[in-house]
């Protein structure tokens, strides 16, 4: 090979790349930090072909190099991602990212076959750097040849080796000159690049992190809905941890002694005072359909509260119309004041639609346009056409080069995809950028994987695909993970469900379509607001022209460039807006209204419904007896006598995860995940499940709270509703109000008479006066207690009351002792007649009414 010119842009670096490895290991120039933050601007959306770049420029620059590879260190292991010149020496194509091996034992940040590296660039064997790290090449016939080495150099990351860029040379020679510096000066530039990435990736995961647990602590309730809450759980860990790739995650909760479904108060060990405990097991689906779902649910139930208004979400989870149409017709018969509806099939659904707007029900369209010529008022929701032209947009910044991509969608009849496809062809007219083959997986998770798989697989010039829909970009993603081609096929995706989340940080997908479903739901209720409340006519005056309200979409990449948002970017704004729209809002309409929102997606059952007993020996009974968290290899001889870890390894699992969900030192489950890669989880990774516990074990805490204060509440309620009962019995019983004659009554007292009884028996006194045209009422204080200054007033108060009426009121019954009192205390009745007897006061009314006494005899 001849002498190769060593770019003067990578010659100027050559002392601040030796500055890099020598008396100042870590220190960074500002010439190759520039250079290096020129690249991530330019390449932002695709940092793991910029890599792959910087390695072919190492290659390409040293004399008599053949491949190069790039290996960067992930816990305790080394991930491969990116490798040159290996094209006809393997049968295919090495998966990126593919396992680098594990790092050296006796340093701590070096390769097994180059412990050295660790301390600055060194040379080995080629034989033992492949076998230890790149198998596939060692297992290559004929190769490696004798006398071929790798010049390994450590890529500095935060102070230390985080990556080492691995270069094939035909001798021991070591490098020297511009062509170590051309080499440690490139390591620099890997290291700029992999620094910001990992500030993106940490600021990502933080983000995560923070709306997983915002998501769960919302979850409280008066009772957990603990399918929800696997869930949530689920797709969040999945989400903040895309490095352990958990297979399953499931949530194991203690039940009470009734077996009713109820979270028991806690088992503290396996004393034998509980007995044998038993749990039921809640599955977290791999693939959960509904976040996006529920964003818009979200937002639709966040402007109920701002509005002060009603909002029912229902969601069907058939991919036909009739569950939704059985909605509708609900919605008619209850005379709701509004519908949104997200239509699975617009044109079959466009009869009901009729029939609600007959019945005086405006209906609107969310997410989904309505068929043309429906009588639906308006579509709140994504331009459709608008957002495939920002993905082509992102596509040909992504292949500028031009080439043929694959285009995958749920299915070409729904209008969303076709809006979709329509704007990316505009996008990308004139330009080199070429649709090859187009794909419709009619809803089905696998089909979509296994023609993503195909039309990968048989177009081996394949540069770019563009996943129309939620799980179109995930599959596709798949497909290039599975045959090499991560990172190198360029990847556009809609939607931001959890595994498009992992796949942009692990570079496989490159930018994401995000639409804002919340917004969708919060603005369909406030639009159907409007026309409840200023009525239909006024309220789409002040819309556009078209009925369309264009929510938008977000450029979500994993980096910030100047044209998409930085994953941890979009992140942290949606999980603040969440945060706060959640309180309830001020103001509302004077009127209740009630507004039906329908969607389309809605979990399947995933509980298992049996029953089962806590085994002392199984991974749950273990955590649940020690309160304390456990890991465990499957592989280890030290754990195959256990049967369920011996089920895990069968069923392809490697890592094993047990945390304990706590409540006051009492363990309420256990949350259990499954990885099949061997160390799949880090300290760190395990701290984040132990916090994310913690906060699930408080929202299942404070519901069985909630639950034992509402049950404690309606038994208080109950109690005070019959001694109320009881009290206006006694009342009744103790002031009764008999007509005895015509124009008298008496109303005898019976206990004291305060201020609130008094009250009364002026109101039922009155009302008797009027009922019965009274001219005299005989009260009887015979059996009151006591006769004080208080009770005086009292009755002074309702003679005077009587008198306003024209009634008289006759005092009779007053004991020796209380008219001894009276005396004593100086009380005055005032005008009140009053007469020893009730014999004698009936006299004297029955004078004053006109009346007479009769004798006779029987």
């Amino acid at each position: 090979m001849g002498p190769t010119v060593v770019p003067s842009s990578l010659l100027d670096k050559h002392e601040s790349a030796h500055a890099c490895y020598g008396t100042r290991p870590h220190a960074r120039c500002a010439a190759s930090e520039r250079a290096a933050e020129r690249i991530c601007m330019t390449t932002g959306l695709d940092v793991f072909s910029t890599l792959h770049d910087l390695v072919r420029r190492a290659v390409e620059g040293l004399p008599g190099a053949r491949r190069g590879s790039l290996l960067i260190r992930t816990g305790r292991r080394l991930s491969c991602r990116a490798i040159v010149g290996l094209d006809g020496l393997l049968p295919g194509r090495v998966n990126m990212p593919s396992d680098g091996g594990v790092l050296s034992a006796s340093a701590p940040f070096g390769p097994a076959a180059a412990p050295e590296a660790a301390h600055g660039p060194c040379l080995v064997p080629a034989a033992a750097w492949y076998q230890a790290h790149l198998p596939e090449v060692a297992e290559a016939p004929g190769w490696p040849l004798d006398g071929v080495h790798v010049h390994v150099v450590p890529v500095p990351m935060f102070g230390a080796p985080g990556a080492y860029l691995a270069l094939e040379q035909p001798d021991a020679a070591p490098l020297s000159g511009p062509w170590r510096a051309l080499v440690e000066s490139i390591a620099v530039s890997v290291g700029v690049v992999l620094e910001r990435r990992g500030l993106f990736e940490e600021k990502a995961q933080s983000a995560q992190e923070l709306r997983l647990l915002e998501e769960v602590l919302s979850s409280v309730a008066e009772s957990v809905d603990l399918l929800e809450l696997i869930e949530t759980l689920a797709d969040g860990i999945r989400s903040v941890q895309t490095g352990p790739r958990w297979s399953t995650i499931d949530l194991a909760i203690l039940e009470d002694a009734g077996g009713e479904g109820r979270v028991a108060d806690g088992w503290r060990g396996s004393d034998g005072a509980r007995g044998q405990p038993m749990i039921r097991v809640y599955k977290a689906p791999r693939r959960p359909l509904t976040a996006y779902w529920n964003n818009l649910r979200d937002g639709a139930l966040a402007a109920g509260r701002d509005l002060r208004v009603g909002v029912e979400f229902r969601s069907v989870m058939s991919a036909a119309a009739a569950a939704q149409e059985a909605l509708l017709e609900e919605g008619i018969r209850r005379r709701v004041d509004g519908i949104a509806i997200a239509p699975i099939d617009p044109v079959a659904l466009e009869p009901a639609i009729d029939r609600a707007m007959a019945a005086g029900i405006p209906v609107i369209t969310i997410d989904t346009p309505a068929a043309p010529g429906s009588r639906s008022l308006l579509y709140v929701g994504t331009d459709n056409r608008a957002a495939g032209r920002i993905a082509g947009e992102a596509m040909l910044r992504l292949m500028p080069q031009g080439g043929e991509i694959t285009v995958q969608a749920e299915s070409f009849a729904v209008p969303n995809a076709q809006g979709r496809i329509e704007g990316f062809r505009e996008a990308i007219a004139g330009s080199s950028v070429r649709v090859a083959s187009l794909s419709e997986n009619l809803f089905d998770v696998e089909s979509a994987i296994a023609l993503a798989v195909d039309a990968v697989r048989s177009n081996p010039g394949l540069s770019g695909a563009l996943g129309v829909c939620s799980e179109n970009g995930p599959s596709l993603g798949l497909a290039s993970m599975r045959l090499g081609r991560s990172g190198d096929l360029k990847v556009v995706a809609f939607d931001l469900v959890t595994s498009t989340v992992a796949m942009l940080q692990d570079g496989v997908i490159h930018a994401a379509i995000v639409q804002r479903e919340y917004d969708m739901g919060y603005r369909g209720v406030q639009a159907l607001y409007e026309m409840a409340t200023r009525g239909v006519p006024e309220a789409l005056a002040d819309l556009p022209a078209s009925r369309c309200i264009d929510t938008g979409v977000d450029l979500v990449t994993l980096e910030r460039t100047p044209f998409s948002s930085a994953l941890s970017d979009h992140l942290a704004s949606s999980s603040a807006r969440r945060i706060a729209s959640r309180r309830l809002g001020a103001g509302g309409h004077e009127r209740a209204l009630d507004f039906l929102v329908i969607g389309m997606a809605q979990r399947e059952s995933l509980v298992d419904d049996e029953r089962a007993p806590v085994a002392d020996d199984s991974l749950v009974g273990r955590v649940m007896r020690s309160c304390s968290s456990l890991v465990i290899d499957t592989a280890s001889s030290e754990h195959q006598r256990f049967r369920d870890v011996a089920e895990a390894r069968r069923s392809g699992a490697r890592t094993l995860v047990g945390v304990p969900l706590l409540s006051r030192e009492a363990v309420l489950g256990v949350l259990v995940l499954a990885s099949p890669q061997p160390d799949a989880c880090s300290a760190t990774d395990l701290a984040l499940i132990e916090r994310v516990a913690a906060v699930a074990s408080v929202v299942i805490e404070n519901a069985r709270l909630l639950s034992r204060i509402k049950e404690r509440t309606r038994a208080l309620e109950s109690l005070s509703s019959r001694q109320e009962a009881l009290l206006e019995t006694i009342a009744a019983m103790s002031s009764p109000v008999v007509p005895i004659a015509r124009g008298v009554l008496v109303m005898p007292i019976v206990g004291a008479l305060d201020t609130h009884r008094s009250g009364r028996f002026i109101e039922a006194m009155l009302k008797e006066i009027s009922e019965h045209q009274a001219r005299v009422v005989i009260i009887d204080v015979t059996g009151m207690a006591v006769v004080d200054a208080s009770a005086a007033n009292h009755l002074a108060q309702a003679a005077r009351a009587a008198g306003l009426l024209g009634a008289e009121v006759v005092l009779v019954g007053i004991a020796p002792e209380a008219a001894r009192l009276m005396v004593d205390q100086g009380l005055d009745l005032g005008a009140i007649v009053t007469r020893s007897t009730l014999e004698l006061g009936f006299s004297y009314a029955l004078g004053k009414t006109g009346g007479r006494v009769l004798h006779g005899r029987r």
